[in-house]
């Protein structure tokens, strides 16, 4: 069944191709039309997954640039199969997200075909890639058809991303040059004796490591995500956040980790520190926000931070005991799942709201409880799942992640819970000033929930619940893979 991740990388081009002659007005429903293809080839990708196989699964593997090295190496682990499923349900969701023109899906489906391919490559170059693919369609989604501070938000965008991108590359053509390959089992497999030796492993580590925390965001290199969110369409913002920012965590897993053990645990609390201060310090910003998109913005680096205090926790200490370590990968993998499914719900919330206003200021609404009691308590659902309430999806990994980081770094991981408690207090605010108080002049007109919206609604919601209430449906698709990573990683 190899097949079935070249189909998942090559419908969504050719969909892209095909939209440059159907009608615009059926633009919308051609690249809905692919993406629920893609999403059904990633049903059947889970249905033939054997989630207790270790290693690679529906591998396809092509002769390529023989003379670097270079192969077409597709595979899916738990991982992988994790962002794939998560990336076919929120291009889905996103594709809802108010109607756009042909060339705004055509870029949204390459954006896609480039995601599958980044979470299905095997092979550096070939990883590279897609990872790099993924950036023009996002720059000319923010440039062409975002609001009115696009220009500065997507050259912001474009260079802190192409500047940590030429950083990585540098570092993995000197790890070529020394050790003669690009595919990641067998640098993993060198990572555990030492990949490089003297400072061309730190360089090499630098520079990795700055293409990847430029992507997750973490913090200090977050600054363009703010601008970058606000900026973009809202079905842009709901990929960009549900998604893209995926790349990084994920790079993190598939490549520093396992390449640069020793390296890692030597830094290890430098970059606890920095997962500390993007959870607390994007916390406070988000607070201070008075415009829903850029305190969403925020809270998704607060939440991603969570992510990367599970693994900095993991690699950091040199005795982590075996079951707080798969505790805390196991929290980070469902978290990626979480927040993506979460954060994109948020956002087409925040895009519902601006439609009927016109406007997304806080200050710009309230009472709306009022008019609209299936919006706020639909919404309401989506905040409370991202502020971990028991019953919902975002409880089950935040509560694994700090399990296993109490254990392996108490310290850290207790300066981290004060982001829990700024993060409920900025969605009380956000609540009490959109859905409480009087009814404002402004959205006395206000719609609720139309029909469609409400067919987009409820299936995602009633997903969060169901992930919340039985998680293991989603951590089986993984549970193999976490206990591979935690022996490799210890």
């Amino acid at each position: 069944m190899a097949h079935l991740i070249t189909g998942l990388i090559f419908i969504p081009i050719l969909g892209a191709i095909f939209l440059s002659v159907v009608p615009r007005m059926l633009a919308r429903a051609a690249a809905l039309g692919c993406s629920v293809i893609t999403a059904l080839l990633a049903a059947a990708m889970w249905y033939r997954f054997d989630p207790t196989i270790t290693g690679l699964q529906m591998v396809q593997r092509h002769i390529w640039i023989p003379a670097i090295g270079a192969q077409g190496l597709l595979g899916v682990d738990g991982l992988s199969l994790l962002l794939v499923l998560l990336t076919s349900l929120v291009f889905l969701f996103a594709f809802f997200a108010g109607r756009m023109s042909r060339g705004f899906y055509a870029l949204m489906l390459v954006m896609q075909a480039a995601l599958y391919g980044t979470f299905t490559a095997q092979n550096f170059v070939l990883w590279f890639l897609f990872y790099e693919m993924s950036l023009i369609p996002a720059f000319l989604l923010i440039k062409i058809w975002g609001s009115a501070e696009r220009d500065r938000a997507a050259t912001k965008f474009f260079l802190y991303t192409f500047l940590g991108s030429v950083a990585m590359l540098l570092s993995f053509l000197g790890i070529y040059f020394v050790r003669g390959t690009f595919d990641f089992s067998e640098l993993a497999t060198l990572g555990k004796e030492g990949l490089l030796a003297g400072n061309l492993r730190w360089w090499a580590f630098a520079g990795i490591f700055l293409g990847l925390a430029v992507k997750v965001p973490l913090f200090p290199f977050h600054t363009w995500l703010p601008d970058a969110y606000e900026a973009a369409p809202t079905g842009t913002a709901m990929v960009l956040t549900g998604t893209l920012s995926k790349m990084g965590v994920y790079g993190f897993l598939r490549l520093l980790l396992p390449l640069f053990p020793n390296e890692i645990r030597i830094v290890g609390p430098w970059l606890l520190g920095l997962a500390v201060c993007s959870i607390v310090f994007a916390s406070l910003a988000a607070w201070a926000q008075s415009d829903l998109k850029r305190m969403l913005g925020y809270l998704s680096i607060n939440h991603l931070g969570y992510c990367m205090l599970g693994l900095f926790a993991i690699t950091a200490s040199s005795t982590a005991p075996m079951v707080e370590t798969q505790a805390a990968l196991s929290g980070v993998f469902l978290q990626i799942f979480n927040h993506g499914l979460t954060a994109a719900a948020l956002f087409y919330f925040v895009g519902l709201l601006e439609e009927r206003r016109g406007s997304r200021g806080l200050a710009d609404f309230g009472g709306l409880m009022q008019r609209t009691p299936l919006l706020c308590g639909w919404m309401s659902v989506a905040m409370f799942s991202s502020l971990g309430l028991p019953g919902l999806n975002g409880f089950v990994g935040e509560f694994l992640i700090f399990k296993g980081s109490f254990a392996l770094a108490a310290g850290y991981t207790a300066l981290a819970v004060l982001g829990l408690l700024v993060t409920a207090i900025v969605f009380l605010r956000a609540m009490q000033f959109l859905f409480s108080g009087p009814l404002t002049e402004s959205c006395v007109t206000f719609p609720d929930l139309r029909a469609g919206e409400k067919l987009v609604i409820v299936p995602v919601v009633l997903l969060m619940f169901a992930v919340g209430i039985f998680p293991q449906f989603v951590l089986s698709i993984f549970n193999s893979t976490v206990v591979q990573m935690a022996r490799l990683l210890g």
